[in-house]
């Protein structure tokens, strides 16, 4: 049986896609995404079944990364999807991982419902039993999103975090440009909107997953660190 990996996930992507683009009617693009669940769900099932006789991953592996930021799949037990994406939320703020955690999503779309002759659009879950998290992954991530309760893991062969293209998540309406970063720790940028336009400072720290930087200002003769959005910089 084949390997579930990210070549394979991108390869039902595109197709899903292709159908779509196809034909532009609501109806198509809600079963288009509903298609993708569905695939991704068989995919999960048949690296199951491919792992059954192999001994299990230790939970103490160590977990490897690129320390950029890419967004995941988790499985969750039916109906739990918000009640884990708020207390990894909890999580990240109890243990202070905003460095490392960046978000986390529980893809819907809007529907149109009639009930009792009344049209009402409502939200709906885009993939039952997933949610998307947005982070570096390490030990302690994975463990924060492994150990939340209703997750029963990731979503990769072996339950392996495989993260998800940019195609695969451009298809779920989550933008994926990321700003050109010029600058570098130590350089000397002017803030040229927001709050503090106008104030010329020093680059402490980079966060690509944020996209911002960590700035000293000299704040009423007080040396003071601020985070600024990338776009709100200028290099000096």
């Amino acid at each position: 049986m084949a390997e579930m990996n990210e070549n394979n996930i991108e390869e039902m992507i595109d197709e899903t896609v292709d159908t779509a683009v196809s034909d532009t009617t609501t109806e198509a693009a809600a079963d288009a995404v509903e298609a993708i669940g569905d695939k991704i769900e068989d995919a999960v099932e048949e690296a199951a079944e491919e792992k059954k006789d192999v001994a299990p991953v230790s939970s103490n592996i160590k977990q490897g990364g690129d320390n950029e930021p890419h967004w995941y799949v988790v499985h969750t037990y039916s109906g739990y999807e918000n009640k884990v994406k708020a207390d990894i939320e909890k999580t990240i703020e109890n243990r202070r991982l905003q460095e490392q955690m960046f978000e986390v999503m529980v893809p819907v779309q809007d529907v149109v419902e009639v009930k009792n002759g009344a049209r009402k659009t409502v939200p709906k879950k885009m993939f039952p039993g997933y949610v998307l998290v947005h982070m570096i992954k390490n030990d302690v991530t994975w463990y924060v999103v492994r150990n939340t309760r209703g997750v029963t893991g990731f979503v990769g062969p072996g339950s392996e975090p495989v993260p998800l293209t940019d195609a695969e998540m451009r298809l779920l309406g989550v933008k994926t440009d990321d700003f050109v970063i010029d600058v570098a720790v130590g350089d000397s940028v002017k803030v040229i909107s927001g709050a503090w336009e106008g104030t010329v400072g020093t680059i402490k720290q980079i966060n690509t997953g944020k996209q911002s930087v960590t700035i000293d200002m000299d704040i009423f003769g007080r040396s003071t660190d601020v985070e600024i959005g990338l776009g709100d910089i200028l290099k000096l």
